[in-house]
């Protein structure tokens, strides 16, 4: 679905002002999606690039379809320039910390008198309150929010494995501008739209506030969880690997006993009902679990997926590049990662149509489109080299 004619945003026009994960992750939903999306970085590129460690992957991630200009933004030509083009825009993204984008002259107030339809989407670590001037990270939110409780064993709050809450926090932001696109097609103005780690994070474990509501306990974290369901848990195999399987079913329960010739299980009416099982889960696991051990991982799952249980491999996330059903139906995406070497990173988890979102544009170099954008402002080759050499602007240079 690489064809932009073709793609639901096509014609709308985004200025990302952005780094690290949650504002860039706005960006390339909408940038798959079609939009047109130009990455403003200062002089020095994204410092996101240079990220070593467990930061190395995120601007490989999060900035497929964009292009790039480097500007000095806090030069009088390089924000006329910022200016221009937001005149002539859809959306703004930004993700820097309160009051930045007011002191450089490109906070919402300032840019809603250039283009009253403009939707200025805002990244921040908290929403409106009490808390909205503070600086937060991911790993703050998922502290304060509660989810490194529940991730971790009592004692050891541990915060997800991934960029958990700034890719939702994205998420939620992409779906307050496409919200706040709708609405100005009925009333001819943008607005202002925000979404937040913090509150992110408390969405992410009301289920867990429900269940407090609900039966007066608090949640334990999941490492101590009280299961509903007897078997569903991760299993050794003969070959030392690992398989979760889940029965979450009286139907499944009787399904499982038959493929895997437990009659003897299936026909005792103290394991037929779910609540029965899980009274006896202590009695039920090592029978299990002793069953599961005399086969191989892939054998196991064969016979899991035959039955049509509920299972998964427990893989990391390295194997996700050989995995045969993401190969096979377009979930990756080839892309050249910065120095030249070659990847494929996941799509968009989405089907429109039967079609998935595809690689419109490589991950840009620092400031690789800034000619084509500028001159596409009405700038002219002599007026770049000018900006150039007054360190306005910074002109590719290749990889």
């Amino acid at each position: 679905m690489a064809d932009e004619q073709n793609l639901p945003l096509e014609g709308i026009k985004v200025i990302e002002f952005s780094h690290m994960v949650m504002g860039p992750a706005v960006g390339v939903i909408l940038a798959d999606m079609g939009a047109e999306v130009i990455k403003i970085e200062p002089l020095s590129g994204d410092s996101t690039r240079r990220l070593g460690g467990l930061g190395a992957g995120c601007f490989p991630m999060f900035n497929r379809n964009k292009k790039s200009i480097c500007l000095d933004l806090k030069s009088v030509e390089g924000l006329e320039i910022a200016h221009t083009m937001i005149k002539n825009s859809d959306i703004v993204i930004e993700n820097f910390r309160p009051g930045a984008m007011d002191k450089l002259g490109l906070g919402y107030e300032e840019l809603k008198e250039l283009n009253d339809r403009l939707i200025y989407c805002s990244q921040k670590g908290f929403l409106s309150g009490p808390y909205e001037h503070r600086t937060a990270l991911d790993e703050v939110a998922q502290m304060m929010g509660g989810l490194a409780y529940m991730t971790g064993p009592p004692g050891q709050p541990l915060r997800a494995g991934a960029s958990v809450i700034d890719i939702v926090g994205g998420m939620f932001g992409a779906i307050a501008i496409l919200a706040a696109v709708r609405q100005r097609e009925i009333t001819g103005l943008g607005q202002k739209v925000q979404s937040s780690l913090f509150e992110s994070t408390a969405f992410l474990v009301g289920q867990h506030m429900a269940q407090y509501s609900a039966t007066g306990k608090a949640a334990d974290p999941m490492p101590m969880r009280i299961n509903a369901w007897a078997i569903y848990d991760v299993f050794d195999t003969s070959d030392g690997e690992q398989v979760f399987v889940g029965v979450i079913s009286d139907t499944q329960w009787l399904q499982f006993c038959d493929a895997f010739d437990l009659d003897e299980l299936g026909e005792d009416l103290n394991y037929r009902a779910n609540e029965d099982r899980v009274a006896r889960r202590d009695q039920l696991l090592p029978i299990v679990s002793d069953l599961f051990k005399q086969y191989s991982k892939q054998d196991l799952m064969d016979k899991l997926e035959y039955t049509g249980l509920p299972f998964a491999p427990i893989s990391r996330p390295d194997q996700m590049f050989d995995d045969p059903h993401l190969k096979a139906s377009g979930g990756l995406l080839d892309l050249t990662i910065p120095g030249g070497g070659k990847t494929a990173l996941p799509a968009l988890p989405i089907e429109m149509d039967g079609n998935k979102f595809g690689v419109r544009y490589d991950l840009p170099g620092e400031g690789e489109q800034t000619d084509e954008i500028l001159k596409n402002y009405g700038y002219s080759e002599d007026d770049i080299e000018k900006l150039t050499a007054r360190n306005i602007i910074k002109v590719y240079e290749g990889n």
